[in-house]
């Protein structure tokens, strides 16, 4: 039976399918390690030679498991501080495109979310999708009053598929954790729960059309950006109504052309865009392919698809500018430092590794201009000093980092000579401006001055318990050692696998001199037979011992 834990016979189903993909695109000894190959005994006929690479398979059987590993596989396609750069770039061409669900089971999902006939609430409504993904699909359709939308339905069933997916993930991880060497340096659990909890909310649309209305609050200044109404009287956690957009793909170029649009004012109010997200509101747009913009007349960019966003904190922003001027002043010792204080770097990292990786990334852009360095060149560099060296930067960055790589191809597309840089500048110097003054530092200087202030309140209290309880012989030290269990272990075996050596050599060396001694050949009996059992049984456990010791040097 397989050791890893199974809730029902749906997850027993879905774990048995999981098991054969795995093992058919050559991943038979991940599943030796969850124990699910003695339950299926006759799955191995299905193990084949991988002809392909290791990431290749990976991607293609992400592909094939379906919704939840399709979104797995994009996300960790963002963090390439879990991953080599091989698998980085092979799960970034997974696709999330999939036939569309049977109109009929779609049609009976908005009838139950809507609690009213379809007809009553769109008078016309396509059956036949303008996108389908695997988590929902979209259908243009009108209101009563005639204006145009877009209807975004979940997939049926799609939320007890991906809850028995979670589930069967979050038990291979805890397992995994314990069994493999992985769990020495990833929290495999947390990656999966934080995981779960990206995706659950991305089926939640009542939280893409808040996230919408923030984008909407947050641009309502700007021009240049439109984001789509929401229809809350038709929208439930299942259904998303939007206001239909209709312009050309912002990658079309042809298309562009021929309507006369400037491409580089779309360049530059999508530099814009991005810039004032990430600096300025700290929420940005976490999916920016080209299918989700749109150029409307006046190079008015139309945006769409908010369920996947990312969050920065002020602090975040901080850092990332403090970061952005030391990479700029070639410092690389600057550099590891703040990624110390970031929380980036582990206690264990070799620092000095790590400072010449990055002064060597650091120096190969030395002296070029801004306009010259591209996002994808310096991610491209950067990941594999992330995977060598274990930073853990938060998800938020990676994904921040694959949006600004997004967004440069698509500028590029517009304008192969644009300088994001150029751009940025304003809104980097005003960046820093707010960063100096008083109403910024102000509150954090004097939430220091209060804690300040109650530390030098206790510590007269605090000092004289301390001091009489030293006095008393009260005062006790305690140190803890976070690998000092596990030295106390070894040391402990290899303590009794020397005693055991000790013992067995005495016993074979002093039963070797009993049989000289008494004449037992001679004697015969019992005494001769229990003498030469007892050599006989303490050179198979000497043997033992000896093979026991080469085994373990091997591991």
């Amino acid at each position: 039976m397989s050791i890893l834990p199974i809730r029902g016979a749906r997850h027993l189903r879905r774990f048995q399918q999981i098991t054969r993909v795995l093992i058919r695109h050559g991943f038979g000894e991940l599943v030796d390690l969850l124990g699910a190959t003695p339950a299926f005994p006759l799955v191995r006929i299905l193990r084949r030679r991988p002809f392909l690479g290791p990431p290749q398979r990976l991607r293609m059987a992400l592909e094939e498991l379906g919704p939840t590993f399709i979104k797995l596989g994009q996300i960790l396609s963002t963090r390439p501080d879990l991953l080599p750069p091989a698998y980085i770039a092979e799960l970034s061409k997974l696709q999330d495109t999939v036939p569309p669900a049977p109109w009929e089971s779609v049609r009976a999902l908005l009838e139950a979310e809507l609690g009213t006939p379809v007809e009553e609430i769109f008078p016309t409504l396509a059956p036949e999708p303008l996108a389908a993904a695997s988590l929902a699909q979209v259908h243009p359709a009108t209101l009563p009053d005639g204006s145009k939308v877009v209807v975004k339905v979940q997939r049926p069933n799609i939320e007890e598929t991906i809850s028995v997916d979670l589930d069967i993930l979050a038990d291979g991880a805890r397992l995994l954790q314990t069994r493999t060497p992985l769990g020495e340096i990833y929290d495999l659990p947390g990656i999966v729960e934080e995981f779960s909890a990206t995706l659950r909310a991305e089926l939640d649309f009542y939280r893409e059309g808040h996230n919408a209305d923030r984008f909407r609050a947050n641009f309502a200044g700007e021009p240049y950006l439109y984001i789509p109404k929401v229809y809350w009287d038709y929208t439930t956690r299942r259904v998303l109504v939007l206001e239909r957009i209709c312009g050309i793909k912002i990658d079309d170029i042809a298309a562009l052309d021929a309507a006369g649009y400037d491409r580089y004012r779309i360049g530059l109010h999508a530099a814009r865009m991005v810039i004032k997200e990430v600096l300025e509101d700290g929420f940005f747009h976490a999916d920016p392919h080209p299918g989700n913009f749109f150029v409307l007349p006046g190079e008015v960019i139309g945006a769409m698809d908010f369920g996947m966003v990312g969050y920065l904190s002020r602090r975040t922003r901080t850092d990332l500018i403090r970061l952005y001027i030391a990479a700029v002043q070639l410092d690389e010792e600057a550099v590891v430092d703040r990624l110390i204080r970031m929380g980036v770097v582990r206690g264990s990292v070799d620092r000095m590794g790590l400072q010449h990786d990055i002064g060597r990334l650091l120096r190969k852009y030395a002296g070029l201009p801004l306009k010259a360095i591209r996002a994808r060149d310096v991610m491209e560099e950067a990941m594999p000093i992330a995977f060598r060296h274990r930073l853990r930067l938060p998800s938020e960055l990676w994904l921040l980092g694959k949006t600004l790589v997004m967004m440069e191809g698509v500028g590029l597309k517009l304008v192969p000579d644009f300088d994001m840089f150029a751009v940025s500048r304003p809104y980097v110097q005003r960046f820093l401006r707010e960063m100096a003054a008083p109403r910024t530092w102000m509150p954090s200087l004097i939430r220091g001055v209060e804690e300040w202030a109650q530390f030098l309140e206790v510590l007269p209290r605090t000092g004289m318990q301390l001091l009489t309880r030293a006095e008393r012989g009260e005062l006790e030290l305690s140190l803890r050692h976070q690998e000092l269990g596990r030295a106390l272990i070894y040391l402990d075996r290899l303590a009794n696998r020397l005693a055991l050596s000790i013992l067995l050599a005495a016993l074979i060396v002093g039963l070797a001199l009993l049989v000289p001694a008494f004449h037992l050949a001679e004697r015969g009996g019992l005494v001769t037979v229990l003498v030469v059992s007892g050599f006989a049984l303490a050179s198979l456990l000497g043997l033992w011992l000896v093979v026991s010791i080469l085994r373990s040097g091997r591991r």
